[in-house]
């Protein structure tokens, strides 16, 4: 069974400990993904369409907004996975060199000795609830050598940088999106209120994002969700009625099938800075 062992919240963005069984459905995440396996089954992570193996030799590196989804190689057991989601201004601020958009330069990179070395002290600290500046200090480390790794790697620069939206309508359906989250059928009525068929805003937003609308407005309410779980006391259901899902059960499936485990799990072990 999919369970959260650790999840740390700071400025850095997040940090969790997971043990996963199932499958993830495509999604994507404004900060920089990093992804480590701890113990068990390799597993396999596709993005933008292309399959990479997640093993004890080898990390994977997410760039902002990419679209990716996972497959465990354990259905029944599941394996320990590390991975972290870090603000790009969090580390643009702290490593030299790094625009804020934090491009990775590959998506599977080498697991050096001083990257493992670096992955187990991360993880210790995980399970023993150390926080504070040591802490954030091994996340700067582990993330500025995969960083580095990542562009030391055979087919480095290979990843599309998707660009700010030049298109000023698809500027103002993001906007619209990001106001009305929470809406049932948003989709729909951002097309017409940005001026665009639904098809040709659904294709003009990919060409702009590089990424389909949907998965922009799940990232969003992703977000949200998690954001209401670690920082107020609401009821899961209240929480998922706000964001526009029909019941509690459709919101802790998209949540489970987003993240892994359901949002009771997630809040039970979630600790902020």
């Amino acid at each position: 069974m999919s369970r959260a062992l650790a999840v740390f919240h700071g400025q850095f963005g997040r940090a969790s400990l997971y043990k996963l069984n199932r499958p993830l459905a495509p999604h994507a995440h404004r900060e920089g993904h990093l992804i480590f396996l701890v113990e068990g089954a390799p597993a396999t992570i596709v993005v933008d369409g292309e399959a990479h193996a997640i093993t004890p030799d080898q990390g994977v590196a997410i760039s902002p907004w990419q679209p990716h989804e996972f497959h465990p190689g354990d259905f029944s057991e599941g394996a320990v996975f590390l991975t972290l989601y870090i603000s790009p201004r969090w580390f643009s601020d702290r490593a030299e060199g790094v625009h804020e958009h934090m491009r990775f330069g590959s998506v599977p990179f080498r697991r050096e000795r001083h990257i493992d070395k670096t992955v187990e002290r991360v993880v210790n600290a995980q399970m023993e609830g150390v926080r504070g500046d040591l802490f954030e200090g091994e996340l700067l480390a582990l993330t500025g050598a995969s960083f580095e790794a990542s562009w030391q790697a055979e087919n480095a620069g290979q990843i599309p940088v998707w660009s700010r939206a030049s298109d000023f309508r698809i500027r103002n359906a993001i906007r619209l999106m990001n106001e009305r989250v929470t809406d049932n059928c948003v989709l729909d009525k951002i097309a017409r209120d940005a001026g665009l068929s639904r098809p040709h805003f659904y294709k003009l937003f990919r060409q702009h994002v590089g990424l389909t609308p949907n998965l922009y407005l799940n990232t969003l309410r992703l977000e949200k969700s998690i954001d209401r779980l670690i920082s107020s006391a609401d009821a899961v259901t209240s929480i998922g009625l706000d964001l526009g899902f029909a019941s509690q059960a459709s919101f802790t499936r998209f949540f489970s099938n987003n993240v892994g485990i359901a949002p009771t799990d997630y809040r039970r072990v979630s600790l902020m800075n």
